[in-house]
């Protein structure tokens, strides 16, 4: 299979240029969430796996899924935004995030990575609130039940971050760092 790279010059919400960001597409639209494949079960069964490259690998190619999930165009977007996140333009972010989901609402990874953003900026209840939306639409979003826990853990609520955080351990048993949260809120509550 070749890929072919592609350049997308972003601009900022005024329409300025602000960078230019190599593509290197995955297997865009592939993830349907209301019925998975066969391909996609496998990979969440390999996150079962005793050996860490099988996990890994699954783990990358789930992310390829979640990312790919609304097309093509929606992901362009997708990584336009999370550029604008990791340079700190969080409110060029936000309103790119914001057009995304109103033009996909049932792009699970838009809402993911919203409050992901959210989360960074410490909006923790809207945060929640773009995890469980995520949830909603892929039941099994890994990350998204981790960023819940993490919202959780932030407000202090060690019991749903508990709930959480075993929720993305039942789907992700090997995740170190869930199995370290997961212990943070338990001594918290003893």
């Amino acid at each position: 299979m070749r890929f072919e790279r592609t350049l997308l010059h972003i601009r900022d919400a005024e329409g300025e240029p602000f960078g230019v960001l190599a593509l290197m597409p995955a297997r865009c639209g592939t993830m349907r969430y209301e019925t998975m494949n066969d391909e996609t079960n496998l990979l969440y069964q390999h996150l079962q796996s005793a050996d860490p490259r099988v996990r890994e690998e699954a783990t990358s190619r789930l992310w390829q899924e979640y990312f790919g999930a609304a097309g093509p165009e929606a992901e362009i977007r997708l990584l336009q935004a999370e550029q604008a996140v990791e340079s700190g333009m969080y409110d060029t972010a936000e309103i790119w995030l914001n057009d995304l989901i109103l033009d996909f609402p049932n792009f699970a990874e838009a809402w993911n990575r919203r409050a992901t953003l959210y989360y960074l900026v410490k909006n923790y209840i809207a945060s929640l609130a773009d995890c469980e939306a995520a949830t909603r639409l892929e039941p099994q979003h890994f990350g998204a039940w981790h960023g819940m826990g993490l919202n959780y853990l932030a407000l202090g609520k060690y019991d749903a971050a508990a709930r959480a955080f075993k929720r993305a351990l039942e789907i992700q048993p090997f995740a170190q760092v869930n199995q370290e949260l997961l212990a943070q809120c338990l001594t918290k509550l003893n």
